[in-house]
C-alpha cells in the first residue's frame, strides 16, 4: 500500500503534463471526484493542484515539451535529489531535468532510465508530498511496463534500492514483478513492474512507461464516467484475484492511468 509516510524510495508525488489544463481538470473532475485549484494562468504558466476532501493528490500542469507525449509523471522521495542523479547516470540513465530548487517546498529532478522511461524524484522541503494515499480518488500503487524487465530492476534497484518479489500472473500471463521500498515489509509494497513485448507499449513509441492506479470506490462508475467525458478503456473492468476491479484507461488526450476498487480485506 502507498501511504503519507513518504519514506525514500516511496511514490510522493505525480503530475500531469496536458495539452488543454482546463479540460484535464474537467475530466479528472468527474472521474475521481478531484477539485482543481489553479495556481496562475498565462502564456507562460497554467496548472495548479488537485484536492480531494480537501486534501491535496496531485498536480497538473500545460505540456509545453516539443514532441512528448500527455502522461503522468511520478516522483518518488529521495534524501539527496543531486547523489540520486549521479546514481542514475552511474546506472547509464539519463537527466531530462537536472536538479533544481521549487523556492522551499523542495528539490526536483527527472530523468529517463536507460530504455526511455521516464520518472521523476522529489527532496522535501516544506512540501513532502501529496496528502491523500490509498483511498478513494488518490493513488493506490505504481506500475512500469517495459520491455526489459531484468534491465529495469537492476537500474531502479541501483538508483533506489528497491526490494523486489516475483508472483506468477495466472492463465500463462508472465511475472510480474512487486517492489517495496528498501527495509520495509510487504505490507509497504507499492508497485510493480511487467514485461511486454514493445508493439505492447505503442502509447509511448516502444519506450517503457510508468502509470499510476488510482483507488476508487466503483470500477464500473468510474470507467462509465470516463467514456461519459471523452476518455476510453483499453483494458476491463475485469477482476483480478486478490486485487479487485480494475480498468486501464485513457483520458481525452490518451494520458493511460488505472481504475482499481481494492478486494476488502
Amino acid at each position: 500500500m502507498i501511504t503519507t509516510d513518504l519514506t525514500p524510495g516511496s511514490p510522493c508525488w505525480l503530475d500531469l503534463g496536458a495539452p488543454d489544463v482546463r479540460a484535464a481538470a474537467a475530466f479528472y473532475g468527474a472521474v475521481l471526484g478531484w477539485e482543481y485549484e489553479s495556481m496562475g494562468e498565462g502564456e507562460d504558466m497554467e496548472g495548479g493542484m488537485f484536492r480531494k476532501d480537501g486534501k491535496t493528490v496531485a498536480g497538473l500542469g500545460k505540456l509545453t515539451e516539443e514532441g512528448a507525449r500527455s502522461a503522468w509523471m511520478i516522483y518518488f522521495s529521495v534524501t539527496d535529489a543531486d547523489a540520486t542523479t549521479q546514481a542514475v547516470e552511474r546506472a547509464g540513465g539519463t537527466v531530462r531535468v537536472a536538479p533544481r530548487d521549487l523556492d522551499d517546498w523542495g528539490r526536483m529532478a527527472q530523468y529517463s532510465d536507460p530504455s526511455g522511461g521516464q520518472f521523476a524524484v522529489w527532496q522535501p522541503g516544506k512540501n513532502s508530498g501529496f496528502e491523500l494515499a490509498d483511498k478513494p480518488g488518490s493513488l493506490s500503487w505504481t506500475e512500469l511496463y517495459t520491455s526489459d524487465a531484468a534491465a529495469a530492476r537492476e537500474f531502479y534497484g541501483g538508483v533506489f534500492d528497491w526490494q523486489y518479489s516475483d508472483m506468477e500472473l495466472p492463465g500463462g500471463g508472465g511475472t510480474y514483478t512487486l517492489i517495496t521500498p528498501a527495509g520495509l515489509p510487504e505490507e509497504r509494497m507499492q508497485g510493480g513492474l511487467m514485461e511486454l513485448p514493445k508493439e505492447n507499449l505503442a502509447l509511448a513509441g516502444g519506450r517503457p512507461y510508468w502509470h499510476p492506479v488510482f483507488n476508487v470506490t466503483d470500477c464500473d462508475a468510474a470507467v462509465a464516467k470516463v467514456t461519459e467525458n471523452g476518455g476510453s478503456v483499453q483494458m476491463g473492468p475485469e477482476d483480478a484475484e486478490g486485487v479487485g476491479r480494475l480498468a486501464v484507461c485513457l483520458d481525452p488526450s490518451q494520458a493511460d492511468f488505472v481504475v482499481l476498487t481494492p478486494t476488502e480485506s
